[in-house]
């Protein structure tokens, strides 16, 4: 392991878990026995991709619940929930629940910003305030306040037979300190850090202040924005930071596979090359090769130097079975490459 690299202290895995329109049983089931092989190759957390109105797990919560009642110690995330399409208030209350029904297991991911496609969803998700809407970060604070136990109301106490609570009812004390932001910006990863939750980044950055051609690096910038998190977190240097990059070790893959996910991420490739779009979005290239190869890439890596948690993201459209080999391969190889022991 290279000196400048932390030991990786927690290997945790992100899926979006697709299914058919025409059998989503079958691909929810997918999900759920993935997550229990991750708990048997011994990883410390699965994590869950949030899609709306696609074919992909729309209620991560819900899937969360389902898991914690097929598995025992691996902890549960969401990355992440997209807060323009929730209640606040609702949210807290499954979030808690689900907590407490898991053992204090669940991590939940939250970011803001108007929904996907809002102008063509907004009639159906928000009919009577869609311009009213606030999707500011004033969204997070108000999950955090109610995740953290402060009162939701002024009335508390007896009201015939029933017995009203000034707060989120069940309150896991645990769960506001399992709090993270999915950010890819340094106003995000500034405003997380002021507010003690943790943060989660992934393989999508903003390429703030980067200049002409050549004058970008996603590391350096990832880099960047989980600098400027601690330097506003209370914990310091001991915040806690996950990064998600696409990993794919082939140690254990066929001929096929193999050819399958280095065609996948050469497919990807040119998106890495220069910001994208308006927002100037910066992509970091998928990483496929065997666990040496990837362990060399990733303490070369800046951004990675700088953690210990990483939940790498599986591709979106690889079948069950690629899965099951990526994942053995993270576990018996790659984790052990970067200093990870599994966890029992």
């Amino acid at each position: 392991m290279s000196p400048t690299s932390r030991p990786l202290r927690k290997l945790g895995f992100l899926t979006i878990g697709l299914f058919d329109e025409t059998d989503p049983r079958r691909g929810h089931e997918s999900t759920l026995e993935i997550i229990e092989l991750g708990e048997r190759l011994g990883f410390d957390s699965a994590w869950l991709r949030h899609r709306h109105l696609q074919y992909g797990i729309s209620s991560p919560v819900a899937v969360m619940a389902a898991a914690s009642q097929r598995t025992s110690r691996i902890e549960l995330g969401t990355a992440v929930i997209p807060l323009g399409w929730e209640n606040p208030l609702r949210l807290a209350e499954d979030l808690a629940t689900v907590d407490i029904l898991s053992g204090g297991r669940i991590n939940p991911g939250v970011s803001v910003g108007p929904p996907m496609h809002y102008e063509q969803v907004k009639e159906a998700l928000y009919p009577d305030t869609a311009e009213a809407e606030d999707f500011s970060y004033e969204r997070v604070r108000r999950l955090l306040d109610l995740v953290r136990g402060k009162s939701a109301t002024d009335f508390s106490g007896v009201e015939g037979l029933e017995v009203f609570s000034d707060r989120v009812q069940p309150h896991s004390p645990g769960l506001g300190r399992r709090l993270w932001y999915g950010g890819g910006s340094l106003g995000s990863a500034r405003w997380a850090g002021g507010h003690g939750m943790n943060f989660l980044t992934s393989s999508v950055v903003k390429a703030e202040g980067a200049g002409g051609e050549g004058d970008f690096d996603f590391a350096e910038i990832q880099l960047s924005h989980i600098r400027a998190f601690r330097a506003q977190h209370q914990d310091g240097e001991n915040a806690r930071v996950s990064q998600g990059l696409v990993v794919i070790p082939t140690d254990s893959a066929s001929p096929g596979q193999r050819a399958k996910y280095e065609e996948y991420a050469a497919r990807r490739t040119p998106r890495t090359t220069s910001p994208q779009g308006p927002a100037r979005l910066m992509f970091a290239p998928d990483i496929v090769g065997t666990s040496e190869e990837i362990a060399e890439r990733l303490h070369a890596h800046a951004a990675f130097r700088e953690v210990d948690e990483v939940a790498f993201a599986l591709p979106f459209t690889f079948e069950h079975e690629d899965y099951v080999q990526i994942l053995t391969d993270m576990a018996t190889k790659l984790g052990p490459a970067l200093g990870w022991q599994p966890a029992v």
